[in-house]
């Protein structure tokens, strides 16, 4: 386990890779940034635009997928306002979704949108989400099928030309293993968590057609839409300075935040569903690492945090989830708080972890390699 010399993210990460130096493309992605020139990226964004203005064919120019998160408000509002575009936003509604989201979703369309909102099959999503926890220890992985391939069938099906995503992340997390570091965004198919496509979910009690909505449209019904990342062209694009544009526009936080209870430090990060935080505890125990590596490793590029103060923070809250959200999560797919636990311990590293006193304890010092062999 090697940690990154300049952040404080791990090589256990799938589809990270690092540098001869033992650096992350993350933190080199960010230093790239003060070299690219970000006027010529926006006149060529511009031209993308005019492009599909010309090309609609239809009253909509433009798809943005959204959440009504940070990324999601600077997403619409930039294509809206800076690109003059006539936006459709498209929306996958999680199962249980939080006061936080549903109001977030509210501010954004009183900025002037209209939204296409579609919500999965929820006995489907269920039952794949139980199946996702059971066989890969990710019980999001199921909604994150529809919540990507829903913009992509939307643009199909209305003749959209254009379809603006955020960030791609073998930019922002150096995922470059298996994803381009170019500005198509339809790379996101090769993305890890979308592994295998909508017929990993095929099950007894699961047809193919229950599943319509969870794959990519075939290439001949793609002809015509051109999908591009945002943080490619954008230079304001960050995961703080996002934060901070979509808290001056409406963003609603959980409030008050308790980190030691939802594993996260940014309350304005994944409000729309209680979901996310026990899949970062799941994560925590499988690689080593969790929500708050994340956003420390973001505040280090972006906003100078000094390794010392990223290292407290994770060893403070990365991995923590309360006992409310994990009883939540076992009521949602049917099963006792035992076999949660049970099947925890199963996908637990235990060459990162150790059990004393009944309880997962690293092995790792968190900023200093480790050898797990």
């Amino acid at each position: 386990m090697r940690y990154c010399r300049k952040c404080i993210q791990p090589d256990t990460r799938p589809g990270i890779v690092f540098d001869a130096d033992g650096v992350c493309m993350a933190c080199r992605w960010e230093e790239e940034k003060h070299t690219i020139d970000w006027e010529e990226r926006e006149r060529q964004l511009h031209d993308i635009a005019a492009c599909a203005k010309k090309d609609a064919r239809g009253e909509f120019e433009c798809i943005v997928g959204v959440s009504g998160g940070k990324d999601s408000l600077f997403q619409a509002l930039y294509a809206k306002e800076k690109l003059g575009l006539k936006v459709l936003l498209v929306n996958c509604t999680p199962d249980a979704i939080t006061d936080s989201g549903r109001a977030n979703l509210e501010n954004l369309l009183d900025f002037g949108f209209d939204m296409i909102s579609f919500r999965p099959n929820p006995v489907v999503l269920r039952k794949a989400t139980s199946d996702a926890f059971f066989r890969f220890g990710n019980p999001v992985k199921p909604s994150e099928y529809p919540l990507y391939a829903f913009s992509w069938i939307t643009a199909s099906k209305f003749n959209i030309p254009l379809i603006i995503q955020g960030e791609n992340p073998a930019h922002t997390l150096g995922l470059q293993e298996r994803l381009t570091t170019d500005d198509d965004a339809l790379n996101i198919k090769n993305h890890d968590t979308l592994d295998g496509g909508a017929k990993t979910w095929v099950a007894d009690d699961i047809a193919p057609q229950d599943l319509l909505f969870y794959d990519f449209p075939p290439p001949e019904k793609l002809e015509g839409v051109r999908s591009i990342y945002l943080s490619y062209y954008a230079k304001e694009w960050g995961f703080w300075s996002n934060t901070v544009f979509s808290m001056m526009r409406g963003l609603s936080g959980r409030v008050p935040l308790v980190p030691g209870e939802l594993g996260k430090i940014n309350p304005f990060w994944s409000v729309d569903s209680d979901l996310h935080s026990v899949n970062q505890l799941l994560k925590y125990y499988k690689f080593g690492f969790g929500s708050v590596t994340d956003e420390v490793c973001y505040a280090i590029r972006e906003l100078g945090m000094s390794r010392e103060e990223a290292i407290d923070l994770v060893n403070k809250y990365d991995g923590k989830c309360s006992r409310e959200l994990i009883l939540e999560f076992c009521d949602y797919i049917g099963i006792g708080e035992r076999i949660f636990w049970r099947e925890t311990d199963r996908w637990v590293n235990k060459a990162l972890f150790y059990k004393g006193f009944g309880i997962w304890k690293p092995r790792f010092v968190v900023g200093e390699d480790f050898d797990v062999a």
